[in-house]
């Protein structure tokens, strides 16, 4: 039996790469995976391939390692194809923080909706079509497993631009969650029965239960007895929604009009303006203490991660039957959201792949935010495919915390001058600067 080929695409993420490798490598089953890494910069892809046969001897794994500068080498014949890459790695990231900034514009991540995460796509897509258009030619049978963000727009991109049908996204925020809470509320996470639904950073926890009772009226009672609980962003948007959203209040809160632009909220709700640019200087740190110890011959800290992917490819190749969430086109799983939209819901995985469930309808309140961020969404991934530079304005419009913090005219500006940043990234159609 051919052993299982998995590319690592963007393998030079390498603090992330290490993880999802420990996870693999835990399973026996993939102990002999062929893992193919590519990577555009050399030096991060010798340090990826260290760490990789690092980690597979501390795992007592065997597998076969070997690393590529040519994309179509690493993709050739894999049977999964897990995307890590940054386009423009912390250059550009301090980019999307610093040129809205100067429009006292405030964001906290920056990577999913927002200026920040309009521009990420942007700069993006043209890696991925052509990524897309190499798997369809020399892997077509292999399963895209997204990590790079913004996932919903990247993956409704891919599934648009590219053809490419068997294509998921994957992101661990359903399930920390839901950890955090049976921590919370110090309930065994394996006892809990959840479901969530919605779009990626932006899902709702809609059953949330142990031993067939509601956990919510525990919830609120710990909420009431606890000022500091009052002071997060997830809190306060559940308090009010009723339901509880899937990702960090430092996410969550550039998703809505209600808090980044009010000094007060900021206060209140503790909330961390360009907290994104910490945890980039972090993931440089890592990486150069992953390069010291291979250099020095210490040993690599060896930790699961319990991320998805590694799930999903042993369900796949041995059949064992699981649930994760993923990031899918919304082809009748959620009545009251667009259907050319991404969205995130239970997956059932094994061996005839990756099986999105039906949800039904959201809650009317939550399927309205959720509206505007697919809403916002739709836009961008239009200006990449119809090369409209006026759609990304649109988008920057129609994003609520942009909406709720700068004028119109001072929008078209700030993409105007995000455009001029960034323009070498940009697909050539979008690099036109178009005034008021």
């Amino acid at each position: 039996m051919t052993p299982t080929r998995i590319a690592f695409i963007g393998a030079g993420s390498v603090v992330f790469t290490q993880g999802l490798l420990a996870d693999l490598f835990a399973f026996p089953e993939l102990k002999d995976a062929h893992i193919a890494l590519h990577d555009i910069d050399p030096e991060r892809l010798a340090t990826a391939e260290g760490a990789a046969r690092r980690i597979a001897e501390v795992r007592g794994a065997s597998p076969r390692i070997t690393a590529h500068a040519e994309r179509r080498a690493a993709l050739a014949d894999a049977h999964f194809v897990i995307n890590i890459i940054q386009v423009g790695m912390r250059a550009s990231t301090r980019t999307d923080f610093e040129v809205p900034a100067g429009y006292g514009l405030r964001q906290t991540i920056g990577d999913t909706l927002g200026v920040g995460g309009i521009f990420r796509a942007l700069r993006t897509f043209p890696v991925l079509k052509a990524l897309g258009r190499d798997i369809a030619e020399v892997c077509p049978d292999a399963w895209l497993l997204n990590y790079t963000n913004p996932m919903a727009m990247n993956v409704q991109y891919l599934t648009q631009a590219t053809g490419l049908t068997r294509v998921v996204g994957l992101c661990h925020s359903v399930y920390w969650t839901v950890r955090d809470l049976s921590e919370l509320l110090r309930v065994p996470y394996e006892e809990i029965r959840y479901r969530a639904a919605g779009v990626n950073h932006q899902a709702w926890l809609l059953r949330f239960e142990h031993d067939g009772a509601d956990l919510y009226p525990r919830l609120d009672a710990l909420i009431a007895g606890d000022p500091q609980l009052r002071r997060r962003v997830r809190v306060d948007m559940y308090r009010r929604l009723g339901y509880y959203p899937t990702e960090t209040s430092e996410h969550s809160a550039e998703y809505v009009p209600w808090y980044l632009h009010h000094d007060g909220e900021l206060d209140r709700l503790r909330l961390p303006v360009g907290a994104y640019l910490g945890i980039v200087d972090e993931n440089e740190a890592s990486y150069e203490r992953t390069r010291a110890a291979l250099a020095s011959g210490e040993r690599l800290p060896v930790e699961g991660t319990m991320e998805y992917a590694p799930q999903v490819v042993h369900s796949v190749t041995t059949g064992t039957p699981r649930t994760v969430y993923g990031n899918v086109p919304n082809r009748g799983l959620i009545d009251n959201l667009p259907a050319t939209g991404t969205v995130e819901v239970p997956c059932l995985v094994d061996a005839s792949g990756v099986q999105p469930t039906r949800v039904g309808a959201l809650p009317a309140q939550c399927a309205a935010l959720n509206r505007a961020y697919l809403s916002m969404n739709d836009l961008v991934v239009r200006a990449a495919l119809q090369d409209d530079p006026r759609s990304i304005r649109q988008a920057a419009m129609t994003d609520p915390a942009t909406a709720a913090a700068l004028p119109v005219e001072r929008i078209w500006d700030l993409c105007d001058d995000m455009v001029r940043a960034h323009a070498e990234l940009l697909q050539p159609g979008l690099r036109a600067t178009l005034g008021h």
